[in-house]
């Protein structure tokens, strides 16, 4: 299914992609793609690959990203609210690294705070582009940026409930639930 779907959505994508890619280059300077190391199925670690929406730094700072972050550039602001700054994900679904569906992919040093048991039950899957956790916490950037230490807030609030969210769909994943948070990403994106 992850290939049917990616062949059939990537001669819509290109287009819109090398769009983003010109608007990414015009907007800051630096590479349009950004890439970086993530755990994937069975605790490979892959490069996943997004539009950039940051200045180039020297990558110091926290891995996470809270709304009012002064690293995003104007461009990166809308890709990030748009989620289209994900498209590029489709290389690596092509690649093999990751699914359509799928718990999202963490930083090592995020998935090294799971619980053995837990890190072993949500890697025995690939990641995803989206998944429900993705859908429920698409407003994550303005959680984290209304706290005062954004990053304990992601450790401590959102990674147990995306944690619970991985666990269900490792647990009950189907074709036809992977249709469904397909779809259901899809209304999310167009409201």
């Amino acid at each position: 299914m992850d290939l049917a779907l990616t062949l059939a959505a990537l001669p819509l994508a290109l287009p819109v992609m090398a769009a983003i890619a010109l608007w990414v280059r015009w907007d800051s300077p630096g590479p349009a793609l950004f890439r970086q190391q993530r755990v994937g199925r069975g605790g490979a670690l892959f490069r996943i690959h997004k539009f950039r929406t940051m200045h180039l730094h020297d990558g110091a700072g926290p891995q996470i990203t809270a709304g009012s972050d002064a690293r995003i550039t104007r461009a990166g602001r809308w890709l990030r609210r748009a989620k289209l700054d994900e498209l590029p994900q489709l290389i690596d679904v092509l690649r093999g690294d990751m699914s359509l569906v799928g718990p999202r992919p963490e930083v090592p040093r995020y998935m090294a705070l799971y619980a053995d048991d837990v890190r072993r039950q949500i890697l025995s899957v690939r990641p995803g582009i989206t998944d429900r956790a993705a859908i429920e916490f698409r407003d994550e950037e303005r959680l984290l940026a209304a706290s005062a230490d954004p990053e304990r807030t992601y450790v401590e609030q959102v990674m147990p409930v995306k944690q619970r969210y991985y666990l269900d769909y490792v647990a009950r994943r189907s074709v036809g639930g992977d249709v469904r948070i397909l779809l259901d990403t899809l209304r999310a994106l167009l409201k």
